[in-house]
């Protein structure tokens, strides 16, 4: 058997493997790249299959990659950047490439660096990012937000609402959007429609600082990291139907969990640490659940009259 063969010619190799037009499209991407930006270079010498993979598209990519060059963190939304031949959604198509060529060409004063991942690209390179709006229900109508309209269901981007200033004591917080839009009516309050773990936006909202704040989900392990990471922003938070009495309450709409939580939580009250650690162990029952949608009106309503009795002496009660 032969040990080794030898091949005369680059010309002769890129025939024998059948790479020819694989050759001609990477050379045409390498000419096109030192042309534009020979500083991308290293990068087609690092991937050159997926430059392959990418030859297509590597005349657009370049054409955004200049732009990014003389416009550094442009201060516009990504869907306004407007070049001939570059649809709308193509930047958004290709962040993860994108994100490796701009590291690259751009200076390091043009690049976040503490923003990473496509998620986070429109924050690296100086982009506006689609505003996080926050959906709460008024619960007191003599809490005026919208003029001539008592109890109204609002959205506001985060900004405006952490710049509110309303009569509140009081905020419910609730994951299902039933539950948001029943919600009995409060004296002084509001109830807010949950984030599950993005907490981020309504921690800006410094005011909520000053209110009692009760979290209401799911009664499963993730349920309590919800309520764990929020403690993390509001240490003040408690919870609400998240305990013992109102999961043996509804046993018969018991549910299962698809993939619980296995770590320890660090701010949950030693009443809910136990009943997360009974169902984190399964200790009542395989990947026990008890969304929240599954809970009684009445059982909500009796508990809520219990939460607010002592506060009837300062007209925080419910509303008829």
């Amino acid at each position: 058997m032969p040990a080794y063969v030898w091949i005369e010619t680059l010309e002769d190799a890129l025939r024998s493997l059948g790479k020819r037009k694989d050759w001609d499209r990477f050379s045409a991407q390498v000419s096109a790249t030192r042309q534009a930006h020979p500083a991308l270079l290293p990068w087609l010498e690092k991937r050159p299959l997926q430059a392959l993979e990418l030859s297509a598209e590597w005349p657009r990519l370049l054409t955004v990659v200049a732009w990014f060059v003389g416009h550094p963190r442009p201060g516009i939304y990504l869907r306004q950047v407007d070049l001939p031949g570059v649809h709308s959604k193509f930047i958004e198509a290709h962040r993860g490439v994108l994100a490796e060529l701009l590291d690259i060409a751009l200076p390091a004063d043009a690049v976040a660096i503490g923003k990473i991942g496509i998620t986070q690209f429109s924050a690296r390179y100086g982009f506006l990012e689609k505003p996080t709006r926050i959906r709460f229900r008024v619960l007191d109508p003599a809490i005026r937000v919208v003029p001539g309209s008592a109890c109204p269901d609002v959205a506001l981007d985060s900004g405006s609402f952490g710049r509110l200033e309303l009569a509140v004591k009081r905020v419910f917080i609730t994951e299902n959007e039933t539950n948001f839009l029943a919600f009995p009516k409060v004296r002084d309050a509001i109830v807010v429609f949950g984030a599950g773990y993005g907490w981020d936006a309504l921690a800006r909202s410094h005011w909520l600082k000053n209110c009692s704040i009760h979290y209401w989900g799911d009664i499963d392990t993730h349920g309590f990291g919800i309520l764990d990471q929020l403690r993390g922003y509001f240490d003040h938070v408690t919870s609400f139907l998240m305990d013992r009495a109102t999961l043996d309450a509804h046993a018969s709409v018991w549910g299962s969990e698809d993939k619980p939580l296995r770590v320890d939580l660090h701010r949950l009250t030693p009443e809910e640490r136990a009943l997360y650690d009974d169902l984190r162990d399964n200790r009542i029952r395989a990947r026990l659940r008890l969304e929240q949608e599954h809970i009684g009106f009445h059982w909500l309503a009796h508990r809520l009259e219990q939460l607010l009795d002592g506060s009837t002496a300062s007209h925080s009660g419910t509303l008829p």
